[in-house]
């Protein structure tokens, strides 16, 4: 039974998205303006007035989870009517079943198998050691993230035109050749080869093309500003017949140019595809009138969009509150009190703290794991859960206690020391017969030279390295943040994460010194590693309410009643690599950020910065966000700090340091400054 309802549940704008059937047509969908009721809406209203049979509708999401909840939606307008949608799923999923058909095509049979990730990297690493190739500098991940970006240009491997500056370009593309050798003798692709492919087959085979294209009378694509170029092609070459493609997204939430996404595809959508009619769903139903004024004017200082103002009908509700704190542990208590007061009102389940950068949690799980507050991380894993946390701890752990096998165990061949998995289960053999610990049956393994050659070399190095960093720390009485930072240059571990090419590796690194600054908060060894291991044996995996933590990128799509923002400044929020690497459009897409994080906020958003912050390894004198400028003071609340300022020196711009032991500190002249004011 159809629900003849599904249009007056609409708004003029979403009405008039939904009923317009002639031509391109690309919905500029602001946040919370509700995209996908008019997505699924349009689809049963092209059903209902037999526009088009299922079958001739083309629907394509960027997740499975969007796909499932489209066709829920559809199905509950639609009833029985809208069996038959077997063109609604992601693009990886439909161009996956073109594929079968066409196998043949591009030399696959039609039972090719889709490899995933840890395929991928078995492929890749038996090439590069085939290659001499050293994956100890060039990681698998890393190629593959090449490899997937000339396939989301387009490109097969003769067809890549290298930047001969880098090197790793030049590396790579006789990698990608033979990776894509294997694969078609494996019968075999990728995830990046179902467009591919799929594209390529349509450019070379115009009759193929021409059946698809024919069949869809109707395209409709979710989340348009996050395609990349083969997904766009594809779309291209799918809508050449009959021009009618519906585009809904929102390029002032074009956030992923990391991962291929190509915003001009959003802003060029009319040069495209010639009279396109643009439709703007500026109606919200989330956020209260102040976050949606806070937001707009934020964003509209970037030049490359479209244009909207978001409006609601909801209540103009409260100031969005701007804290500036001394320091980021003041931040992160100053945060924590604010949640228990509004917990009274708001389920933990509906706040959320949104950071630029994943290292930021830290500072807020200590402080909440210190008064009890139970917290969760989305997208992340805890900061002392962290694989290269852990590691540094067990360095820390094996130095402090020889006995400690669990942390030998897990340092003694990271880096790697030839040190293998044989060798290892000899070695715990001949502690377990001994009665001795790891360590210990180690040295005398290698004085009965019972220990193979190379693997010799390295553990007789990480044992005579285990003897001088312990006498740095018992003899030297070199304190326990120098003595980490020896151990990660003497044993490697520094180089293996600064001079590997690895996509994560910058965020590891960012980890590790956030760990130094954790442990300048402690007097000793012994009492920081107490502090972890109670912190991790903490169970926060209770029943019930939780903060919820997550990088603004994992927000996206998501929604709760308060948002807290902290770190809004310069070179963290705009990140300093951003701008660096694309200028103006990285600093563009680092607002589209901001906007994203404020506009997931349904009644409150507080953003905050800290005058001092340690930051990239040092205590930096911080420089408030050029977004904070940016935001419209009509709308703004600001703690008592900024009270405070208006009677400060005129050079004054709250960059105050830390209260830090004076023999370890270097002061800033924001230190000089607060002192002034304090006496």
């Amino acid at each position: 039974m159809v629900n003849l309802d599904y249009l007056k549940n609409l708004n003029d704008a979403q009405k008039e998205a939904v009923i317009h059937l002639d031509g391109p047509l690309l919905i500029v969908a602001g946040a919370g303006s509700g995209k996908t009721k008019v997505l699924t809406s349009r689809i049963a209203h092209i059903i209902a007035k037999k526009k088009a049979f299922p079958n001739q509708i083309l629907a394509v999401t960027f997740t499975n989870k969007a796909a499932k909840e489209m066709l829920k939606r559809v199905s509950g307008i639609l009833g029985a009517a809208a069996t038959g949608l077997s063109w609604l799923g992601t693009f990886h999923s439909i161009c996956a079943k073109l594929l079968r058909k066409h196998a043949s095509a591009v030399n696959l049979n039609s039972n090719f198998t889709i490899v995933d990730s840890d395929d991928q990297i078995r492929l890749i690493k038996n090439i590069c050691k085939a290659e001499n190739i050293d994956v100890k500098q060039l990681s698998p991940r890393y190629v593959l993230a090449i490899i997937d970006k000339w396939k989301n240009k387009g490109q097969y491997p003769n067809e890549v035109n290298i930047n001969h500056k880098d090197i790793y370009e030049k590396t790579v593309l006789p990698v990608y050749k033979i990776y894509q050798q294997k694969l078609t003798e494996l019968n075999a692709c990728d995830f990046g080869d179902l467009i591919l492919h799929t594209v390529k087959i349509f450019e070379k085979n115009n009759d193929i093309r021409k059946i698809y294209a024919k069949n869809f009378k109707f395209i409709l694509v979710d989340e348009y500003q996050d395609t990349n170029y083969i997904q766009s092609r594809w779309l291209n070459l799918l809508a050449a017949e009959n021009q009618k493609i519906c585009c809904v997204g929102d390029d002032d939430q074009s956030i992923y140019s990391w991962r291929g996404a190509e915003i001009k595809n959003f802003l060029e959508f009319d040069k495209i595809y010639e009279n396109t009619k643009v439709i703007r769903l500026e109606q919200n139903y989330r956020s209260t009138q102040n976050i949606l004024s806070v937001a707009s004017k934020l964003i509209s200082n970037n030049q490359n969009r479209v244009g909207k103002t978001l409006k609601t009908s909801l209540e103009d509700g409260d100031l969005i509150n701007l804290n500036c704190y001394k320091n980021g542990k003041d931040e992160a208590i100053g945060i924590s009190d604010e949640i228990e007061k509004i917990n009274k009102k708001f389920s933990l389940n509906n706040i959320a703290i949104l950071v630029r950068a994943i290292f930021q949690t830290r500072e807020f799980e200590e402080r909440f794991l210190k008064i009890g507050l139970p917290y969760r991380i989305l997208g992340g894993t805890k900061f002392y859960e962290r694989a290269e946390i852990k590691d540094c701890i067990a360095y820390l752990r094996i130095v402090y206690q020889e006995r400690d096998d669990l942390a030998f165990e897990r340092i003694v061949n990271n880096p790697k020391r030839s040190i293998g998995d044989s060798s290892l289960k000899i070695i715990h053999e001949f502690a377990k017969k001994e009665s001795v610990s790891l360590e210990f049956a180690s040295k005398k393994m290698i004085e009965a030279n019972l220990i193979k050659p190379k693997t010799k070399l390295g553990l007789t190095f990480f044992l005579d390295s285990l003897s001088k960093w312990r006498n740095d720390l018992k003899i030297k009485n070199i304190n326990h943040v120098k003595l980490l930072q020896i151990i990660l240059d003497e044993s490697g571990y520094s180089a293996m994460l600064k001079n590997k090419k690895d996509l994560d590796n910058e965020n590891r690194l960012e980890n590790i010194k956030e760990l130094l600054n954790a442990m300048k908060e402690f007097d000793n060894l012994e009492s920081f590693l107490e502090h972890v291991s109670l912190a991790t044996s903490v169970d926060q995996d209770w029943d019930g309410q939780k903060v919820n933590m997550m990088t603004m990128h994992a927000a996206k799509g998501l929604e709760f009643d308060a948002i807290f923002l902290p770190g809004w400044e310069e070179g963290l929020f705009p990140h300093q690599k951003s701008i660096e690497e694309k200028g103006q459009n990285g600093l563009e897409e680092e607002r589209r950020l901001a906007y994203v994080g404020i506009t997931r906020a349904k009644k409150i958003a507080i953003i905050s910065f800290s005058m001092n912050r340690f930051y990239q390894g040092d205590w930096i004198d911080s420089m408030a966000s050029r977004f904070i400028d940016e935001l419209p003071e009509d709308y703004l609340k600001k703690n008592s700090f900024f009270e405070e300022e208006k009677n400060e020196i005129e050079d004054f711009e709250f960059n105050q340091d830390i209260e830090i032991d004076e023999q370890d500190s270097v002061r800033s002249p924001g230190w000089i400054r607060y002192q002034k004011r304090i006496k």
